[in-house]
């Protein structure tokens, strides 16, 4: 049986190179709509690469959209009508087939998210003058009552914030996109860690920029490292996630904080500050927008605190750049709709938007608690209230073969590969979304599995993948 095997260039990433060449063929259709890809193994036979690179090629392919994971049955492009993947993407949690879905993540679900955003809803249908300022164009900043209001609840969550230096975003994958088109040129170098969110690895390759990957520890990013790269030729923006890195979880100690603000001062980068994966503020350490308020633009979003669906965040910027984002915005959409930044700021000042994040803080806590007694004598990272953990495989085991025995099992995580920056080789390790599962009862029953094929000795066809 024929099948369809690309023919990559001579250099670069292979993984990334695999991906690239599925959307060719996808827009090119010379891969239908349905048509299903290659097994991973064969596919690899035929390259002459590992199972693990087409297996990263393919996750890679399915986060820009281009193919969809069947578990059991093997991958497959997505059809015009995007059908394969709606369920994917709006109802992961509502598996009917026993599947628990740990791979995103996700705010713990609760009925008063869909609730509150009914009230504020009917409250808006209500209120002539909001309607009338939702059909019309406003300035691409926001509206001033809605920076107000947002800045306000910033404030009130620990991340002080002032009117004028804010920008509305339709969330923080939005917001690092803009900040990488207006403050960068295609073809220079931006730094992040070498495990990163795969969100900011995506924007940048839309730039065309190049990631360089700074190693990390378990004080975070090593900024002597990111000082010895300045001192050769000095990035243009740094991308950081201080308080919990995604997906290692790890924190970046005060001390790094501060020589990472002097960098900046001594190299003239940017830093992007991403705040969105919300803690509450005593497991936070010094914002560095406020260490290098004029070298910082800092992150925050609604996605994991009231709901992803709102699509509402907000950007902090220095007066420098603030004129440069605008224009961007205004370039890329000319402004966020204000009728979803009306109900974000109705929702906030509410008592039960309070409610909900005190619910929610609580949940997480005792999810890690219960993912780290279950997994007690693992080597385990993640912070106390934070929505996800990191789990390194023990010897032996490889970690694209994990992921598919443990679908095999109904229980769907991530693997390190969509994480890595540049070539760096992915460490064998994965990120359980903890916050994703419907309920601790769930998660519990996800978690023994877990622990279960943790316990079996990997098997031949593990060992020589």
């Amino acid at each position: 049986m024929t099948i369809w095997v690309p023919q990559l260039p001579d250099e670069g990433v292979r993984y990334r190179a695999i991906a690239d060449a599925i959307a060719e063929a996808v827009r090119s259709n010379e891969l239908s709509p349905g048509g299903k890809l290659p097994p991973q193994r064969q596919l690899a036979d035929r390259l002459g690469v590992t199972v693990g690179t087409v297996t990263r090629a393919y996750a890679e392919a399915e986060r820009q959209g281009w193919v969809v994971a069947k578990v059991g049955s093997g991958t497959f492009v997505r059809g015009n009508d995007f059908s394969a993947t709606s369920s994917f993407l709006a109802n992961r949690n509502n598996s009917h087939d026993g599947t628990i879905d740990l791979s995103l993540s996700l705010p713990p679900p609760h009925p008063l998210r869909a609730e509150a955003l009914g009230r504020v809803l009917a409250e808006i249908a209500q209120d002539g003058e909001v309607l009338q300022r939702a059909v019309e164009y406003q300035s691409e900043r926001g509206v001033p009552a809605h920076r107000e209001a947002l800045a306000a609840w910033m404030s009130e969550l620990g991340m002080p914030t002032q009117a004028e230096s804010l920008l509305v975003t339709q969330g923080g994958q939005h917001g690092i996109s803009l900040a990488l088109q207006a403050l960068t040129r295609p073809g220079e170098r931006i730094a992040a860690d070498v495990l990163t969110y795969p969100g900011l690895i995506g924007a940048a390759r839309q730039a065309h920029l190049k990631v360089l990957g700074v190693p990390m520890d378990e004080e975070g990013m090593d900024v002597e490292a990111l000082g010895r790269l300045c001192a050769q030729q000095p990035p243009r923006l740094v991308y950081v996630t201080p308080d919990q890195n995604n997906p290692i979880g790890t924190q970046l100690s005060d001390a790094r904080r501060e020589r990472l603000a002097a960098l900046a001062q001594r190299y003239d980068f940017w830093i992007v500050e991403d705040g969105v994966q919300y803690l509450p503020q005593e497991e936070r350490g010094k914002p560095l927008y406020q260490l290098a308020p004029e070298r910082t633009l800092f992150l925050f979003s609604t996605a994991k605190v009231l709901a992803g669906g709102l699509r509402i965040g907000a950007l902090v910027a220095p007066q420098e750049a603030r004129e440069r984002l605008g224009a961007t915005l205004r370039a890329q959409n000319w402004m966020v709709p204000p009728l979803m930044v009306e109900a974000v700021c109705r929702w906030v000042a509410r008592e039960e938007s309070r409610t909900l994040l005190e619910w929610q803080t609580e949940e997480l806590g005792a999810r890690q608690r219960l993912a780290r007694e279950t997994l007690l004598g693992h080597a385990i990272s993640g912070r106390p209230h934070g929505a996800n953990l990191w789990l390194p495989l023990p010897e032996g085991q490889r970690s694209a073969a994990f992921v598919e025995a443990l679908a095999q099992r109904n229980v769907i995580v991530t693997s390190a590969e969509p994480f890595c920056v540049g070539s760096e080789p992915a460490p064998q390790a994965l990120r359980l979304c903890l916050s994703a599962a419907v309920s601790r009862e769930a998660l519990a029953q996800a978690l023994n599995t877990l622990v279960q094929l943790l316990a079996e000795p990997p098997t031949a066809s593990w060992q020589t993948l």
